[in-house]
Parts: C-alpha cells; structure tokens; sequence
C-alpha cells in the first residue's frame, strides 16, 4: 500500500487504555497512513463513578492527556488532547438526584477545569454541547446554559470547542450563541457532522455519502470516525483505519483540494495547528 502524500487527521477519536484497545488503535491508525490524532476524554461515567464535584473530572483528563503522550510516539505527526464535559452527563446526573440547575453547576464547573489545562498548554480545544435525544424543557435549558460557558471559555482561552449535539444540518443559531460570547464561529465544530452544515465547522462522519458531499461543497470541513474505544461496543461506529482509507479513496476520486483542505486547511484554521509542519 502506498504511503499518503499528505497529513491525515482523525479530528474525534476516544482511547481507553485500561479497558479498550487504547494504542494498539493508534497503531492501526498509523499503519494504513494516519498521522494526526485529537483525542477527546471518554465520558466521565466511563472512567469512574458519576462526578460529585469539580476535582472528580481531574482523572478523566489527566487520563486523557497520558494517552496522548502515547499516542504521539506512535504517530508520524501527533495527537492532542481535547478535553471537557460529555452533554449526556447531564440525564446521569438528573436520574441520580440532581436538579437540572445542580447538574448544569457541576458541568460547568468541569469545563472550568477543562479551561485550565487549554491555558496550560496540556489541552488544545474543550468539549462541551447538549443532548441529542429528547429531555425536559428544564434540562435542555440547562444544556444550553452549559453549551454558552464553554464558548465563554473558548472566547477566553483563544481555543476551539468540539460540539456533540443533536442531529442537524443547520446550527447557525449556535454559531450565534458562540460569537455572542466572543468566539468566532469558526472555532466551533459540530462532531459526528453529516456533510453539509451552517453555523459551525463541521467533523464528519467519515462514511462515503457524507465525504462526497462535503468535498463536492468547497467549504471547510474536518474528517472523524468517533471511534469509542469500547470492548463492549465494538461494532459502534467506525474503526481507527477509517479516516486513513477514506483520505485514500477521497484522492483515487479526485478530491485532492479536499482532502487538503480537510486535513491541512480547516485544523489551521479551527485550531491553529500546522499539521504539514509537524509531520
């Protein structure tokens, strides 16, 4: 197989190093031609107990920030931490007791703490949004209050923010909320993106039909597979090879600008990262 000419960068992918298959999928990721990696923390139930207070999301990072250390000797280019609070915390949270207020109190709180390690330099980007299934009038709104303190801290921190909300192909709304607090819509990104969106960046699923259709737009986009990293789950959602080969096929189809403009362009852009430079 011949190598990329060219960075390859799976914008959201999880590793679990103690219960997944952790860097092993990064090797698998650099051997079909990956380079770059951002690593976003698993959600926070996944790695302990449900958090009580600000300090209990501090092994999930840091846990995060260690794998990417790994990470980066396995790659050609590097990988970066992306680091915040998973939106669904706040149904756990609710179901255990917690008024919506109180849970929206310890989300942001979080993502506080998120903001620290971005001004540290141990972090590049947050993570934060709102759930993508149906809940109370009461929890949605202290979703979004949580969503508009991430873009708070990203306007403050100069730094992205990765968004895991509800399907859709229109968020300039959102985008709004972000510039409102003083983040510039293009350092907000829509994960688990279909292939056209307004308002924010999008990370698409890198399935064929999404890919086409955003190469075919002319507009900024990144590539992901959302790779869980779960033995439990191992048929969700796509593998650590995917993005590699789907860069490959983009090219035998002849979307060269593209996949420039997916794995060079937009992460120069969105993150300020120059991912020619550090291959």
């Amino acid at each position: 197989m011949a190598e990329l000419d060219t960075p390859v960068l799976d914008n959201h992918m999880h590793l679990d190093p103690a219960h997944g298959r952790g860097i092993e999928a990064v090797k698998d990721f650099a051997r079909v031609g990956g380079t770059h990696l951002l690593v976003v923390n698993k959600p926070s139930w996944h790695l302990g107990d449900l958090p009580a207070e600000r300090s209990d999301f501090r092994h999930v990072f840091e846990t995060t920030i260690d794998v990417v250390a790994d990470a980066t000797t396995e790659l050609p280019g590097r990988a970066w931490p992306v680091l915040g609070v998973h939106p669904g915390l706040v149904s756990k949270l609710v179901d255990a007791g917690h008024s919506p207020t109180d849970a929206r109190d310890l989300m942001q709180a979080g993502l506080d703490l998120a903001a620290e390690y971005v001004d540290d330099g141990k972090a590049l980007a947050l993570k934060s949004g709102r759930p993508h299934y149906e809940v109370s009038d009461a929890v949605w709104d202290a979703s979004n209050d949580v969503m508009r303190h991430a873009f708070r801290l990203g306007a403050r921190e100069k730094c992205a923010v990765q968004l895991h909300t509800e399907g859709s192909d229109d968020l300039t709304e959102v985008a709004e909320w972000a510039e409102a607090a003083g983040l510039d819509r293009t350092h907000v990104v829509k994960h688990y993106a279909g292939g056209k969106l307004a308002g924010p960046i999008p990370s698409v699923m890198s399935e064929k039909d999404r890919l086409e259709l955003a190469a075919e737009r002319d507009d900024h986009f990144l590539m992901e597979t959302d790779f869980v990293d779960d033995p439990d789950r191992p048929g969700a959602v796509l593998g650590p090879k995917t993005v590699p080969r789907r860069v490959r096929w983009l090219l035998e189809e002849g979307y060269d600008e593209a996949v420039h403009r997916a794995h060079v362009e937009t992460p120069r852009l969105v993150y300020d990262i120059d991912t020619e430079a550090t291959l």
